[in-house]
């Protein structure tokens, strides 16, 4: 539903609309809080449309450095993520929603444990987008009830800038690695917009209480912050095991790890994170399953396994290649001889893909002489020419 016309129309059904007390927009909106507490949401807040504009000038930077690499999406038509009313024009207030996905342990501890696979915080549990999504429609269909206004709901499905609108609307700050940080919950909040035609009162905007802390910016594995308050997305481990579509490049490969699906690392350590509190949502928990799998059993997964593993998870969208080239990375940084058995076996995936990350793999773990017979034989009968380049640099 989110941007879309066939939202709106639903959420102004006649069965909504029965006579409802006038409120003023002050009582309104303090009853908008108590229904999305309802609902489940952590925080709320309200912005102007217009609130953005340095945010929008740093996104410029961002786009003209190139530091997007290959989400094209972000570039397309800026100027309606710089600005919600170019998105909409009638919109006049933005309702910020947080939803806490606080973890129940530090992700940096996994890190250690090298033959085991590290996913991102966010996608052990179930898809926040579908989770979100449902509650946004029912305060939304709930204020239009209450109101008689036009609406539309955004859940990092469209071209909105959730953490700067965020920051506007009073739930935190983009600290130095670029993130939302909450004093309440650290860094752990998703995020739900809704755009509405209602004139609501307006939240202070946080202010950056990031003073002169560095965590995020000194631990980053790959020195993806030029900068404090830049990101380049070229370099950043979330981007390289989600977006990124081919092989990774050499030179972050053993600073990934076990990393296999994001990057918790410029989260985990911020200091805020003291205040934090363990998510509540039991759908956003995570699955046992998904803590801290063995990458041995996760690198025998074909399409089907892949797929029924990764059931409305957002692991599902990059795909099962995809997903065997990380663990393949994570492998070879394992230093575990015994799993060179696993990367073999890989060599003669169906997925170029695969095949390539798997050479890598097996460079890490096997001696230089035998590496270097199989290479010889491999180069004979391998058709890739993608796949015949990791042999020949390996």
């Amino acid at each position: 539903m989110a941007g879309g016309r066939a939202g709106v129309a639903d959420l102004r059904g006649p069965r909504l609309l029965k006579a409802v007390a006038k409120l003023s927009s002050a009582e309104l909106k303090t009853a908008l809080g108590r229904e999305a507490g309802g609902l489940g949401f952590d925080c709320v807040g309200v912005t102007e449309p217009g609130a953005i504009a340095e945010a929008a000038k740093h996104f410029r930077e961002f786009l003209d450095a190139g530091a997007h690499g290959d989400m094209a999406w972000l570039a397309a038509d800026p100027e309606r993520r710089a600005d919600p009313r170019a998105l909409w024009p009638a919109v006049r207030s933005v309702i910020m929603l947080g939803l806490n996905y606080g973890p129940d342990e530090d992700p940096l501890t996994l890190l250690e444990s090298r033959t085991r696979g590290a996913i991102s915080v966010y996608a052990q549990g179930d898809d926040y987008h579908d989770l979100i999504k449902k509650r946004l429609k029912a305060l939304a269909r709930w204020l239009v009830a209450a109101s008689g206004c036009e609406v539309k709901v955004f859940v990092d499905t469209a071209a909105v800038m959730e953490k700067p609108l965020a920051q506007a609307a009073g739930l935190g700050w983009q600290g130095k690695h670029t993130n939302l940080v909450s004093r309440e919950f650290g860094s752990w909040l998703f995020l739900g917009a809704i755009f509405t035609t209602l004139d609501l009162p307006r939240d202070d905007a946080d202010i950056d209480h990031c003073g002169s802390c560095r965590a995020c910016l000194d631990i980053c594995p790959t020195a993806a912050f030029p900068a404090p308050y830049k990101l380049d997305a070229r370099r950043c481990i979330s981007y390289l095991t989600i977006e990124n579509k081919g092989a990774i490049p050499h030179e972050f490969r053993k600073a990934i790890g076990n990393r296999i699906y994001g990057c918790d690392d410029c989260l985990a350590v911020c200091p805020w994170n003291k205040f934090a509190q363990t998510g509540h949502e039991t759908k956003l928990a995570a699955r046992d399953e998904l803590r801290e799998p063995r990458l041995s059993e996760l690198a025998r997964l074909d399409e089907a396994a892949f797929r029924a593993l990764f059931s409305k998870s957002p692991v599902k969208r990059i795909g099962r290649d995809r997903f065997i080239r990380n663990v393949l990375i994570a492998i070879g940084n394992s230093n575990d001889a015994a799993l060179a058995e696993v990367a073999e076996r890989l060599l003669e995936d169906e997925s170029p893909l695969v095949r390539g990350a798997a050479v890598w793999a097996l460079s890490q773990l096997i001696g230089r002489e035998e590496f270097s017979k199989r290479a010889a034989s491999a180069l004979r009968t391998e058709s890739n020419e993608t796949v015949r380049s990791e042999w020949r640099c390996a």
